[in-house]
């Protein structure tokens, strides 16, 4: 980070609050590199802007999240702040809903598993795991430097095993990219009469449900 930048923040923490200023610091210990006090730089643009377009109500309600992460969402989803983003990005509406879905498919039918929990409910090695991820035969959604996140759903723990059938859809499903594929197997499908294909799958209908994801390679989502 630069000299001016340091010198900015430590500026503006002198009044704010003590929360506020471990924040601060731990940001400024963070920063250790040209890329991270780049990104840092803008991103506080980006949060000053914010923070000045919304009312006190809007960021109260925003600061009640249960994680940092979705303080940013709740700002980011209020009415003043998307007029504030589409002055850059006509766009951001849909990249803001493109996110909240695919935070929503992470938290759904129990969460995600690391290759390492996926390596010790399947008594293989992390290398294994990742073999499989590759060849298309386990959703694992890459999370940057975390790795990847398997989604929970689509293991059998009492069996040691992936939900039976799971290789047999997704061979059909191998067009498409992992996050397709979790959003194929979690939404309700009209030719499996309105449920989900993970629910299908669930009963053992797997003809049932590659039929439907063959047509989902050739059409996309009905």
């Amino acid at each position: 980070m630069t000299a001016t930048a340091v010198h900015q923040l430590t500026t503006a923490a002198r009044d704010a609050s003590p929360s506020v200023v471990a924040a601060i610091l731990r940001l400024l210990q963070q920063v250790d590199s040209p890329a991270e006090g780049a990104f840092v730089a803008r991103a506080l643009n980006a949060l000053a802007r914010l923070t000045a377009a919304l009312d006190d109500a809007t960021l109260g309600e925003a600061a009640g999240a249960r994680s940092d992460y979705e303080v940013l969402l709740d700002a980011l989803d209020a009415p003043a702040a998307l007029a504030v983003l589409r002055e850059d990005d006509p766009l951001a509406a849909a990249r803001l809903r493109g996110l909240q879905a695919r935070i929503r498919l992470l938290a759904a039918e129990g969460g995600t598993l690391s290759s390492t929990q996926v390596a010790d409910l399947l008594g293989i090695t992390r290398q294994a795991v990742d073999k499989r991820r590759k060849a298309g035969r386990l959703i694992g959604l890459a999370t940057g430097r975390r790795g990847y996140a398997y989604p929970l759903w689509q293991f059998d723990p009492e069996r040691r095993g992936v939900l039976p059938g799971l290789e047999a859809v997704l061979a059909a499903l191998r067009a498409h990219d992992p996050w397709m594929q979790v959003a194929f197997f979690l939404t309700p499908d009209v030719r499996l009469g309105g449920e989900t294909p993970l629910a299908v799958l669930r009963r053992g209908d797997v003809a049932a449900v590659r039929r439907a994801a063959e047509a989902y390679g050739e059409q996309g989502a009905a």
